[in-house]
Order: structure tokens, then C-alpha cells, then sequence
């Protein structure tokens, strides 16, 4: 396989009810992509689109609808794993250049979420099971709320210690000029906030969103002509578990430590808490982020809550995680979330992240994502 390095990124501002239309924001985020890259359109040849379920924006054929972004007259393929999404679309950018077929790849990824009506939600009524599933009329609430729950009761975990996730993202928001919902909360707050389905609260949850997101992936000799800090994809890994869900442990995401230990085994990482720097795990929930840490073997079972509390975490801490401010603060956008934690980790290790920039030197980074019904997870690994 060819050696693949990311050269651009760019995001769009994360808002609620952005004025932009989907393929506006499409080609904002690629033309911010191409930018940072100096090249133009015309110098990529093959576009990768990754966009979570069609309903979202209305339109069927969401791949060719967003190409007008930049895939008219080139290679384009769309991607699709729930919200596990955003990280298979900068995974599917390297196979693209990794198995010789593209030199140059730029990697959109859009949602807007906001025209869903009477609210997004809605959009997911139909990926239940309609015989064993769909009579109940369940929502993904209520299952993140018995995941969490499980979680919470398999290891003693007080609802205190996982608020403190949601706390540390948005303050870490308020260094990224893209957040939605930065801000200065406590976990008093988070605590009184209203009750969706318990243990899930408001502020245990991240908010509907519109954006895009866009990288720019090349071979390694395009990479040196481009670029003297050049950052490489070493590692990528995607697994799907079992889709029914209720036969499942929810204390532990299995789904992950499969994706994980693939893309580990390619980037030659063994000792994950000792060798990864920097981490954006998928946080749409805060339950979330301690549950993907440990999917990640960078905490063990049960344990992220006490290393949050200490502050391993912490953005000044041994392995900064969501040093964006991840989905809590800065927005889920389901698809263009997940590449926009990818861009983070680019970022980081470019060393251009500005205010968000990690306060130690880095060298290895970890981004990954989670969709569908519990059971779809992508991971990549990126050094410099």
C-alpha cells in the first residue's frame, strides 16, 4: 500500500438553522479544504462524500446531490455508517489513495440537520426492526438512556463523574471559533438541566446541528512537494457488531475495541495509553466519551471516570481528549462531526490547532466515531 498523508481541512461554522443549503455548506468546507492545501479543484481526482441518513436534508441521492460541491465530472462514491460516518469518509479518502487509484482525494462531509420535521428524532423512527423492535415506538433516547444506565450501574459510576465530561467539552469549545455551544458550565448545571429520559439529561447531550466538513488526502510524494510539517495516516479500522442490540453488553463497546485493535495493529501502537498523545473519541452523549475511551484501551473497564477527575484529560493533561470541545460543545452535525474530529487531530499534530493546541508536544493521534444502532464504529490513527 501507498503511504497517505492529509494536506487541507476545512470546516464550516457549526449552527442550528444555518442559512447556508447543503451543498452551500459542502463547498464552503472543500473550497476552505482546498485552501489550506494550495491546490484548486481541478487538481483532485476523486471526491469522497460521506452524509448520514437522506431525510436530514430532505434529498434522495445525497451523494450526487452534495457533489455539486466538487465532484462534478470526477471519480465521486458516497459513504454511509450512521454517525460513524464523518471518520469512514477520511478512512475511505487513504483507501482511495493507498491502493494506488487517486493521487489527490477530497474528502466532504455535510449534514443539516435543522429542516427536520417536527424534529430530527423523527428521521430515525424507521431503523428499527419492525417485528421485535417498532410495536415498542422506541426513540435512540431511550436506548442511550439504558446504555448509560448500564454503564453507570456495572461500575459505580455517579452521574457527578460523567458530567464532568460535558463540563471539560464545552470549556475546551470556547477555544474553537467553529463551536456551537461553548461555554463555562458546572456540573451543578449540568445536573439541574431537564430531564430526558434518566439518567440522560439536557446538558448530557449534544445539539442539533448544520455544518460541513472537508480534508484533503494525497500520496506521500504530494505530500512532500506540498507541505514541510506533512501529518500521515497510519492507521484506520472499521468493525460492525451485532445490529440487535438488546443481546448486547452496553457496558463496554465491544464494536470499538474491534475497530481499534485493527487500526492499532497497522500503526504498530501496543501500549494505546502510553502511545496516543491526543484523542477526539465520539462524544454525542458525555456517557459517551468515557464509554469510547475505554472502547479505545487508552482507560480500562469502568475506570475513564476516575482519570477524568484527576485530570489525565484535560486539555494540559497526559492525553488531552476532545481538545476541540467535541460534539457537546461544538456541534453533531452526525457526519461532518465525526471529520471534523479528524481535522482536529490533523490539526494538532500540524501544530496550527491555534487556542486549541494541546500544551504539550505530540506525535500520535486518535479520532473515532459511532453510529447506528450501537453496533458501526471507524477509528484512524495520525502521526507526524
Amino acid at each position: 500500500m501507498r503511504k497517505v498523508g492529509v494536506i487541507g481541512a476545512g470546516l464550516t461554522l457549526f449552527r442550528r438553522r444555518m442559512l447556508e443549503t447543503p451543498q452551500e455548506l459542502a463547498y464552503i468546507a472543500a473550497s476552505r479544504a482546498l485552501d489550506e492545501a494550495g491546490l484548486e479543484l481541478k487538481d483532485i481526482d476523486c471526491v469522497v462524500i460521506g452524509s448520514a441518513p437522506d431525510a436530514f436534508d430532505g434529498v434522495h441521492m445525497k451523494g450526487e446531490y452534495l457533489a455539486k460541491a466538487g465532484g462534478e465530472k470526477k471519480m465521486v462514491s458516497r459513504v454511509y455508517v450512521g454517525g460513524a460516518t464523518g471518520v469512514m469518509t477520511a478512512i475511505s479518502a487513504w483507501y482511495h489513495v493507498a491502493s494506488g487509484l487517486c493521487e489527490k482525494v477530497l474528502a466532504i462531509a455535510e449534514e443539516k440537520m435543522s429542516p427536520a420535521r417536527p424534529h430530527p428524532q423523527s428521521v430515525f423512527k424507521y431503523i428499527w426492526d419492525p417485528i421485535t423492535e417498532k410495536p415498542l415506538n422506541p426513540n435512540l433516547i431511550w436506548i442511550f438512556a439504558m446504555e448509560m444506565h448500564r454503564y453507570m450501574a456495572k461500575y459505580g459510576i455517579r452521574k457527578e463523574e460523567i458530567a464532568l465530561v460535558s463540563v471539560k467539552n464545552k470549556r475546551n469549545a470556547m477555544n474553537n471559533p467553529y463551536a456551537q455551544l461553548p461555554g463555562n458550565i458546572t456540573v451543578d448545571d449540568v445536573l439541574k438541566s431537564e430531564v430526558l429520559v434518566w439518567p440522560v439529561q439536557l446538558l448530557d447531550v449534544s445539539p442539533t446541528s448544520d455544518g460541513a466538513a472537508a480534508m484533503v488526502v494525497a500520496t506521500e510524494d504530494v505530500v512532500r512537494r506540498y507541505t514541510d510539517t506533512p501529518v500521515w495516516i497510519e492507521g484506520v479500522g472499521w468493525t460492525l457488531d451485532n445490529t440487535s442490540w438488546p443481546g448486547r453488553e452496553l457496558a463496554y463497546p465491544r464494536y470499538l475495541e474491534n475497530a481499534a485493535r485493527m487500526a492499532y495493529k497497522m500503526a504498530k501502537i501496543e501500549r494505546p495509553y502510553k502511545e496516543i498523545d491526543v484523542v477526539e473519541p465520539y462524544d454525542p452523549f458525555d456517557y459517551k466519551e468515557l464509554h469510547h475511551l475505554e472502547g479505545l484501551m487508552i482507560a480500562k473497564k469502568g475506570e475513564a471516570p476516575t482519570l477524568l477527575k484527576e485530570g489525565v484529560f484535560d486539555i494540559d493533561g497526559d492525553i488531552p481528549s476532545s481538545p476541540s470541545g467535541g460534539l457537546l460543545g461544538v456541534g453533531n452535525p452526525i457526519a461532518a462531526a465525526g471529520l471534523m474530529k479528524t481535522i482536529s487531530i490533523y490539526w494538532q499534530l500540524k501544530g496550527i490547532a491555534g487556542k486549541m493546541q494541546v500544551k504539550k508536544p505530540v506525535h500520535t493521534g486518535v479520532a473515532q466515531a459511532w453510529g447506528d444502532l450501537m453496533q458501526a464504529s471507524t477509528v484512524i490513527v495520525m502521526r507526524n
